[in-house]
């Protein structure tokens, strides 16, 4: 796979400009263990035209269970205020400019779909990954959009037991994904990490090994984070962002899901900031009253989102500033 490195001391950082500008993994060099999630098909490494990605079995040929951006779209292809986006948006499939040096990459798109250039900027810290986005409407009326991170976990982060901690307050499940793995009471609503289950209360900070397959949206947030942590403190992930992004899709894949591609040999939980918590693209959202992001005129609007790699010693109980755990 084609791809740029990012380093520091602490982290060593691919990032994929050919397709999506999507992060393909991130490794603790200190500890040797890797955090993002590998998908059992053979990847597909050149991009694709965003009228192409008709539905979810052609975008997962360029996923790698890593890190894409989903813009303008997240979820379904739709036709939406006469323009046609492909599943999970244009921003993750298409290439696009990148200049990268050491431990930074500067990637920007001017997109087909809608009138709107993006800047991404990502740099390390030591053990903290930035990626800091900024958007700008080259419209000349407002325009409506889905943007989201969708990091996909995985690899030695879900090797063994593992606990997730967050800053939100309510966990709803989604309630329309009911595959045969789902656990959860579609619809039901709950305190984190307590939501109705079909068998009785599901705890999702603490999920089974598998199988499962889940969705549900993290939301009211006193602090905006989310953190996995692998039980023997071998190693941890904490997600923070300072953007307009009022809620989390929940996404778990532990071996669940039967059908090809995924033959139940996947294993990934993501945590995925979003503009919506509704997961079924730009068309579904609008009509079922969820929340889209109205871009402006001529307006620029900014989103920062942090990811912490590092040996926890203990729960994680907040993010400060600087995005880093405590």
């Amino acid at each position: 796979m084609t791809g740029v490195m990012l380093q520091s001391d602490a982290l060593r950082v691919m990032v994929n400009p050919d397709v999506g500008g999507t992060i393909t993994q991130i490794v603790h060099r200190g500890l040797d263990m890797s955090v993002l999630g590998v998908v059992p098909w053979e990847i597909v490494d050149t991009p694709l035209d965003p009228v192409s990605v008709t539905d979810e079995r052609i975008w997962l040929s360029r996923y790698t269970g890593g890190w894409p951006l989903l813009f303008p779209n997240g979820g379904d292809a739709c036709t939406f205020a006469g323009r046609f986006h492909g599943f999970h948006g244009e921003a993750s499939i298409t290439p696009w400019e990148c200049k990268a040096q050491e431990g930074r990459a500067n990637l920007t798109r001017r997109f087909s779909s809608i009138p709107v250039r993006m800047q991404r900027d990502l740099h390390i810290a030591d053990d903290v990954l930035t990626v800091f986005e900024s958007v700008k409407s080259e419209a000349e009326q407002d325009i409506k959009v889905m943007w989201g991170h969708h990091p996909s976990f995985g690899s030695d982060l879900l090797a063994g037991d593992i606990t997730i901690e967050t800053g939100a307050r309510t966990v709803t499940a989604d309630a329309g994904y009911d595959p045969p793995a789902n656990p959860l009471k579609p619809g039901a609503v709950g305190k984190w990490p307590m939501v109705d289950g079909k068998s009785g209360p599901f705890d999702l900070g603490n999920p089974p090994k598998g199988p499962m397959a889940a969705l549900a949206y993290l939301s009211d947030f006193e602090s905006s984070w989310v953190a996995i942590r692998r039980l023997d403190n071998s190693i941890a992930v904490a997600l923070s962002w300072d953007a307009d992004f009022p809620c989390a899709w929940l996404w778990y894949e532990l071996g669940g899901t039967l059908e090809p591609p995924w033959n139940g040999r996947t294993r990934l939980i993501g945590l995925e900031p979003n503009t919506t918590c509704l997961a079924y693209g730009l068309a579904e959202a609008q009509r079922r009253g969820a929340r889209l992001l109205t871009l402006k005129p001529g307006a620029e609007v900014h989103a920062t989102v942090r990811l912490h790699v590092f040996k926890p010693r203990w729960a994680i109980t907040g993010i400060d500033k600087d995005g880093r755990a405590g």
